[in-house]
């Protein structure tokens, strides 16, 4: 016995919900899953942040050291730990600025490539400190932007692993709210609407 249109369209709209309910609640799952993970490391590394990362502490520090024309980070995780990608974020942000008082304000590319004697440093391979071996010395100023690049990239990554995850629960709600929607339409019976077909009236011609 052939089904009726009606009952296919039914059949048919239950298994688009099904589909949708489906890829919803794994998507939702999976952006827990991915928050929790997020958490979880970072609770590990037991940070903490320091007295100063709060922007009035900072600012008094930023002005004690002298450099100018540095951002303020406008969050506080002082005393927090650092257990969600947010405060991971707010605390690299606090690593920048300290990373450039101790460097006069200027980041890995903008210091010298070498070490000399007044601890200024040089571009030039000829007027920099020696080891024994008479090879140039490398700036040691620089490995404070190493560290810091290193550190604050783990943490910045924190946070987008933390965004997407609540990106991924946010998709996984909306594909879970129309799949149910979609059901429930399937279950009453229901269809959308037929397309109104506008008819265009023919002219009339006179008759000759």
């Amino acid at each position: 016995m052939q089904k009726s249109p009606s009952r296919a369209r039914r059949i048919a709209g239950l298994a688009a919900a099904a589909v949708l309910i489906i890829f919803g609640v794994t998507a939702a799952v999976q952006g827990i899953n991915g928050g929790s993970l997020v958490q979880d490391k970072l609770k590990q590394e037991a940070i903490v942040g320091t007295p100063t990362m709060t922007p009035a502490a900072i600012s008094e520090k930023i002005k004690k050291s002298g450099v100018s024309g540095l951002d303020v980070p406008s969050c506080s995780v002082a005393g927090k730990p650092i257990d969600n990608g947010t405060d991971a974020r707010c605390f690299a942000e606090y690593m920048r600025v300290d990373a450039l008082m101790a460097t006069g304000g200027k980041t890995y590319a903008q210091m010298p490539r070498f070490a000399t004697k007044d601890g200024k440093g040089t571009h030039v391979e000829a007027q920099a400190l020696t080891y024994p071996n008479g090879r140039a010395m490398d700036n040691p100023a620089r490995n404070v932007w190493v560290t810091q690049t290193a550190l604050s990239n783990a943490l910045n990554t924190s946070y987008m692993a933390q965004q997407v995850s609540l990106f991924g629960l946010a998709v996984g709600a909306a594909f879970l709210l129309v799949g149910l929607a979609l059901a429930a339409f399937a279950l009453a019976g229901l269809k959308l609407p037929a397309r109104n077909t506008v008819r265009t009236r023919q002219p009339e011609h006179a008759m000759s």
